[in-house]
């Protein structure tokens, strides 16, 4: 049955009234308390502001049943703690409203919190003799009455949303909760490793992180793999500093949520930061790996808009573009500098994978050798099984190879194949016709033959698109209808177009005549290239799409031009190959975020024998 719609005059009767306070605040709480997740980040935000060097945050069934921050702050006066519950009362807001300088300044958190919850807040100000305990429950204010503390503030929230039942019916499961408040949590004791942060309860392992430096601080959070591959980032442009640590692409996940921004200390999820963090890997990282990092932008209050969002999660920026600039130059002039190393995850796995079945072998041996079985390196012969291929392939097999290789350059060099000291050592065996090991000073190195090459020639076709990309004139130019100012975004960026080979030409008001196009990309829908340009240049000021797509293109063709796996190499060509390694920019990985090579100390593989 259809419902009825109210009529015309029935609507001009209703009368404006104001709402309940109550009503009011919990209104108010669903924009900013989406979760459990979001009560800790706010009262967390809220012990940082009130200068706490150390923070404790205790959780229930995934914060639907408690949640207590505690900390060591400078505590509210009796006075400040009545108003604390109210709306719209903060004591870290000036009067610009553009120039915010802490974490919490709406004043609307503890109100939003106590009116669909049980919230009881201790506090003690040094200048007090006494504590003082205010309670909220469903909106309802009781006290403040004396209390005992020692100092700061203990913040409880008890039975979150049962104040609106309607929104604890769409909260995740507990555990699905606890992740959340973990993630918060981890972000936040990132945001300030001066700080110590500990988190525990029945629903999760307790976590403690000390105050350490930042990477210290990113090692307690993503571990000590992250801080072995981490690049150090430091870079400043027209009063915009970043700074941080981002892995070797190398050293790559299968999502992004190990990916951590900060402005101005505030941690924020922002799509267009994201986007710059894809643009400078895209070069080294397939597109479904991500990079792990942690950048911190900071800016003049001013240049930032923080207030876009009621959780405080989204930024905006008045010169997005410089953002994004600086983020991605700073991203790839950092992977330059750092082109020719490799995650050392590769040589550590390795390393490990030999571990246990020595262990094993060594439980095994134990009846025959007392010491074997202390040592944990002892193996019975009647276990050793003998590879036929491999490192005990002949030296006779190896240099009589006479296959010819038109692919890999033997370049001229005065190193003699039995240099060890050369970066990447001397070429010594090839395993699998795929597999180049290499004899250094400190140890060996394993490569990748495919992989070491493809980024070879991906770099010489970049080198060549820098100095100019050849272009394929069309027979007839093609004209593209766009919107006048699509036209006038496109036509200022002509010149750019022009080094990568395309050409194009303003045609009346509202079109644009493409005239010759890149010879990489082939056959080439031209209108859909043009609106995909001048959609870029209208969001972010520049035109790196064509880049992008050429660079794909050439990521495409490096992969088919290069030494394919089971190629026969000969001793000079596998020594070429390291050299021209050592002489080309990132040449550490693929284009795909591969490792383009594995390096073992000699320390490492002594451990492996027990020497």
């Amino acid at each position: 049955m259809a419902t009825a719609q109210p009529r015309h005059d029935e609507i001009h009767e209703a009368r404006i009234i104001r709402l309940p306070e109550t009503v009011v605040n919990q209104i108010a709480a669903g924009e900013v308390i989406e979760r459990p997740a979001s009560v800790v980040k706010e009262l967390v935000e809220n012990a940082i502001d009130a200068g706490a060097t150390r923070i404790e945050v205790t959780t229930s069934r995934g914060g639907k049943s408690l949640i207590r921050v505690s900390d060591d702050g400078q505590g509210m006066r009796r006075d400040d703690l009545v108003l604390a519950v109210e709306r719209h009362c903060t004591s870290k807001l000036a009067d610009d409203l553009m120039d915010i300088r802490t974490l919490g300044f709406r004043g609307e958190a503890l109100p939003s919190v106590g009116s669909v919850s049980r919230l009881v807040i201790t506090t003690r100000h040094g200048s007090e003799e006494t504590a003082w305990k205010i309670q909220v429950s469903g909106g309802k204010i009781t006290g403040p009455a004396p209390a005992a503390l020692g100092n700061g503030s203990v913040v409880e929230v008890g039975d979150l949303f049962y104040a609106t039942a309607a929104r604890l019916k769409f909260l995740k499961s507990d555990q699905a909760e606890t992740n959340a408040i973990t993630d918060m949590f981890k972000r936040m004791a990132i945001a300030f490793p001066g700080i110590r942060f500990s988190i525990s309860g029945e629903d999760r392992s307790a976590l403690d992180y000390p105050p350490a430096s930042l990477l210290e601080r990113l090692g307690q959070v993503m571990g000590k793999p992250f801080c072995e591959n981490a690049m150090k980032i430091d870079a400043e442009r027209e009063g915009v500093r970043l700074t941080g640590y981002a892995s070797l692409p190398t050293f790559n996940r299968g999502n992004g949520q190990r990916q951590y921004f900060f402005v101005n200390g505030r941690p924020v999820r922002d799509k267009a930061l994201l986007g710059a963090v894809r643009g400078a890997y895209a070069d080294f990282l397939a597109r479904d790996r991500h990079a792990v990092l942690a950048l911190f932008i900071d800016l003049d209050p001013h240049l930032v808009d923080v207030n876009v969002h009621p959780a405080k999660a989204d930024v905006r920026f008045r010169d997005a573009g410089l953002v994004r600039g600086l983020l991605v130059g700073a991203l790839k002039q950092a992977i330059t500098e750092a082109g020719h190393l490799s995650s050392r995850e590769g040589s550590t796995s390795m390393v490990g994978a030999f571990r246990p079945g020595y262990e094993n072998a060594a439980t095994r041996a134990g009846a025959h050798s007392n010491v074997g079985a202390a040592s944990g390196w002892a193996r019975p012969l009647d276990d050793v099984q003998y590879p036929a291929t491999g490192f005990s392939e002949s030296q006779a097999k190896f240099d009589a190879t006479n296959i010819p290789s038109g692919q890999v350059e033997t370049v001229s060099t005065d190193t003699e194949p039995n240099d060890y000291g050369q970066r990447l050592g001397a070429a010594r065996a090839q395993l699998h016709e795929n597999y180049i090991v290499a004899q250094t000073e400190n140890g060996l190195v394993i490569v990748d033959q495919h992989a070491a090459h493809e980024r070879i020639v991906y770099e010489a076709l970049k080198a060549g698109m820098e100095n100019g990309l050849a272009s394929q004139l069309l027979l007839i130019p093609e004209i593209v209808d766009l919107p006048e100012e699509d036209v006038t975004r496109l036509a200022g960026f002509s010149e750019d177009f022009h080094k990568l080979g395309l050409e194009i030409e303003t045609f009346g008001l509202g079109a644009i005549a493409v005239r010759a196009t890149p010879a990489m990309l082939g056959e080439t829908n031209a209108p859909q290239l043009l609106h995909d340009l001048a959609d870029e240049i209208g969001e972010w000021g520049s035109a790196d799409g064509l880049k992008e797509r050429l660079e794909y293109v050439a990521a495409t063709m490096a992969c088919h031009g290069s030494v394919r796996s089971g190629r026969v190499l000969r001793a000079e060509e596998m020594n070429a190959l390291l050299r021209q390694m050592e002489a080309t920019p990132n040449s550490g990985q693929c284009n795909h975020g591969r490792p383009t090579y594995i390096e073992l100390d000699l320390k490492d593989i002594e451990r492996l024998f027990g020497r």
